[in-house]
């Protein structure tokens, strides 16, 4: 086992993480488990189910447990179920942590104009909710618009990344506006960014940033 253990909803998200672990924390052993389900039922049913809170419980509980490496931190790298996955850590009390708390965090440093750019519709209440969470801790107040490119995640789907970070690139070309910055709310844009350089606006995205932030202090539990 190890101390660090990611929970993941899309089987590519496993490269993406090893490959940031190897960046950010060369030679420190992380666990993998991905869990398609979870997502694929979200996506169904149009929210979080109980069902799918229950597993979470579950699996925060077993994941979350001590070994040999001592307390391990477990990683939901899934949007959509990042309220829940916290919920599920607390309730088991475990250290658990979603990966897009940090970027919500630093969105909030930026502006008060924020744009939420998903790809499925499941992400953007999750997204929107912890913007403002954050923006409340903060005693700020923020504006929130939502763009859902529904139409890039039949390419992540058939596993054609760049076709997917293009779509998504070309969707926020033309609807910036007057957004302060930019959030992509789920781990997998994240790619977008190579592809955004001259939209003249900062352009976050979850994966480094929420793991530089979990290797850097401890995380609420």
């Amino acid at each position: 086992m190890s101390d660090l253990i990611f929970l993941h909803t899309a089987p590519a998200n496993e490269l993406l993480f090893s490959d940031l672990m190897s960046e950010l924390a060369p030679g420190r052993a992380a666990l993998h488990v991905t869990e398609p389900g979870l997502l694929d039922e979200a996506l169904s049913a149009g929210r979080v189910t109980p069902a799918i809170e229950a597993r979470l419980l579950q699996l925060a509980g077993t994941l979350g447990a001590p070994n040999e490496q001592g307390r391990p931190t477990v990683i939901c790298t899934c949007s959509t179920l990042g309220e829940a996955a916290e919920q599920a850590g607390r309730t088991a009390g475990v250290r658990l942590v979603r990966i897009d708390r940090a970027m919500a965090e630093e969105a909030v440093r930026l502006g008060d104009r924020i744009l939420v750019a998903a790809c499925v519709p499941t992400t953007l209440a999750p997204t929107e909710e912890l913007l403002r969470e954050v923006a409340g801790l903060a005693g700020r107040e923020v504006e929130i618009r939502a763009l859902l490119v529904e139409d890039a995640w039949a390419h992540f789907q058939r596993g054609d990344r760049v076709a997917y970070w293009r779509r998504i690139a070309e969707a926020l070309e033309g609807a910036a506006g007057a957004a302060d910055v930019v959030v992509l709310a789920q781990a997998s844009m994240a790619g977008a960014v190579d592809f955004l350089a001259g939209l003249g606006r900062p352009v976050l995205s979850s994966p480094r940033l929420g793991l530089e932030a979990c290797l850097a202090g401890a995380p609420r539990i």
